[in-house]
């Protein structure tokens, strides 16, 4: 699949550079930039998802008391 990007002078070649930096084409480095920032946005909804849950039943237990449960203490 191809995709074009429209980027001004300036980002161009700070991209460039960033990206050779980097040992990456621009392409790889646009193309992981891109798969980072998926990944950020999946961290961040599985996040309000945990505190969303954790907010209707805040309950909280000590290491020790997991231990005791599991039998493992």
């Amino acid at each position: 699949m191809s995709l074009a990007v429209h980027l001004n002078p300036r980002d161009a070649k700070l991209f460039k550079k960033h990206a050779a930096r980097s040992g990456m084409t621009l392409s790889a480095f646009a193309a992981a930039a891109m798969r980072e920032r998926m990944e950020d946005e999946l961290d961040r909804q599985a996040y309000e998802e945990a505190m969303a849950e954790f907010r209707k039943n805040p309950i909280t237990y000590t290491l020790e008391e997991v231990e005791k449960e599991l039998g493992l203490a």
